[in-house]
């Protein structure tokens, strides 16, 4: 099989002024990047008739399930059957890209272009949520160095400085030595994605919403333990400046010409791990099927998703395609790295309670779910009947989805099976705490529901 870029590069995308005419955006609605990419202007009012299709996965392991791969292939593969439909996906970060997780763009033939942009600096967007972070952390620090009226103390600042990259020699150091700082103190980096605002900016529904959310950042605490927020720095203003075209979601295609919007990557494992607020909003004003994914696994993506952004933006997804492997869950089930390409259905079994346990956390959601199996060369026929058996006694749709291999022929099936459950009404999801709980209680119950701990102490 040709590699990645080579099925990319032999692909033909069209203009993106096309694309955003299946979208019923005309050339003055885009603000072009050259051919292939543009940003577009919000539009929050969802479409009456608009489905919003979650794809989560078990859990991760090495390997990865695919899941930004099966978004874009059901995206292709709604398409193909005649649905009007835009994914909405995160954007890459420029430090795993060089590290081991590599880009986030899909694979094989359900791949979204141009790759090395998006992968890159696509549209700029990280650059200037880093800019933003980092104009804060030197007001903060400036404020302290000229008199300090707000009374911070430089041992308890916990907003950090970023930078989109793994650079793990920056994850603490010393600031302020130069002679005439009146100060130094302990900082650090974290990376972009993993800043609060690159959460914010993914939660946020406008520049206003995006102001306020800005200023209640906690910056510090000050010598008496009060704690000392963005406001009180008035950089509100000049930090929305500079994320005023940041805030405006990218428009690109996949290989087979089907809408995307990236938007947004906050890690799931930091932050809430989905795209931004705006950009799924404006796709599902834009078209009647809207695919989009959360980070990691169920457990964690799928949870922050249902619980903090749908609660948040007032979305309730119709539809939810969980994805997995045999490989994924033979690893699960304790097969070792070398054994998993190699039929093991003792494995298999002990791995398929990690995907039962998914399925039942997402029904406690009061989700309708299917489980798309990412299917492998290795696979047999035996060990998929037993995934399709399992599926079926949990009471999850089930189907094989070869995208990869394929492109949209191979997540035909697949994207039948969600349209047929999309055309029931949306259910109202059962959240796994209540917005006004204690932290604590929120740990409590996530810890309890979601993974199975018997108490938190």
């Amino acid at each position: 099989m040709l590699s990645d870029r080579e099925i990319e590069a032999s692909a033909k995308p069209q203009n993106i002024v096309k694309i955003g005419a299946k979208l019923g955006l005309g050339e003055e609605a885009l603000d072009t990047f050259g051919k292939l990419k543009a940003k577009i202007e919000p539009r929050l009012g969802s479409a009456p008739s608009a489905n919003l299709i979650l794809v989560t996965a078990t859990n991760p392991t090495p390997y990865g399930e695919g899941k930004t791969t099966v978004t874009v292939g059901l995206s292709d593969g709604l398409a193909r059957i005649g649905k009007r439909v835009c994914a909405a996906l995160r954007e890459p970060s420029l430090g795993p890209v060089f590290g081991i997780k590599g880009g986030a763009t899909g694979g094989g033939y359900s791949q979204v272009t141009p790759s090395e942009d998006i992968n890159l600096h696509f549209n700029g967007d990280f650059h200037a949520i880093t800019s933003a972070n980092n104009l804060i952390a030197a007001m903060l620090d400036n404020h302290i160095h000229h008199g300090n009226a707000l009374n911070i103390d430089p041992a308890r600042v916990v907003f950090k400085r970023c930078m989109d990259m793994n650079d793990r020699s920056l994850r603490e150091i010393e600031i302020g030595l130069e002679k005439s700082n009146k100060f130094t103190r302990k900082d650090g980096f974290v990376i972009t994605a993993a800043s609060e605002i690159m959460a914010i900016l993914c939660l946020a529904t406008d520049l206003k919403n995006l102001k306020e959310r800005v200023e209640n950042i906690v910056v510090a605490y000050d010598k008496e333990g009060g704690l000392v927020r963005a406001k009180s720095l008035n950089c509100a203003d000049a930090v929305c400046v500079l994320l005023k075209e940041a805030i405006k979601p990218n428009l690109v295609q996949t290989l087979e010409g089907t809408p995307v919007l990236i938007h947004g990557g906050p890690f799931a494992n930091i932050a809430h791990g989905c795209n931004s607020v705006i950009a799924t909003k404006t796709a599902l004003n834009l078209a009647d099927y809207v695919v989009t994914e959360a980070g990691f696994g169920a457990e964690l993506g799928a949870q922050k998703f249902l619980d903090i952004k749908c609660r948040t933006a007032g979305l309730a997804p119709k539809c939810v395609v969980l994805v997995s492997t045999i490989r994924s869950l033979k690893y699960n089930g304790g097969c070792d790295k070398d054994g998993i390409s190699q039929p093991n259905l003792d494995a298999l079994k002990l791995g398929g309670e990690n995907l039962k346990a998914h399925i039942e956390n997402l029904k406690n959601f009061n989700q309708n779910v299917i489980v798309a199996l990412n299917k492998f060369a290795s696979d047999s026929d035996d060990e998929i009947a037993h995934v399709r058996a399992l599926c079926e006694e949990s009471g999850a749709e089930f189907s094989v989805c070869e995208g990869f291999l394929k492109g949209s022929a191979g997540t035909e099936d697949l994207a039948k099976k969600v349209a047929q459950i999309c055309e029931k009404p949306a259910r109202e999801i059962n959240f796994t705490y209540d917005a006004s709980d204690s932290v604590k209680t929120k740990i409590e119950k996530i810890a309890t529901k979601i993974y199975g701990a018997k108490d938190v102490v």
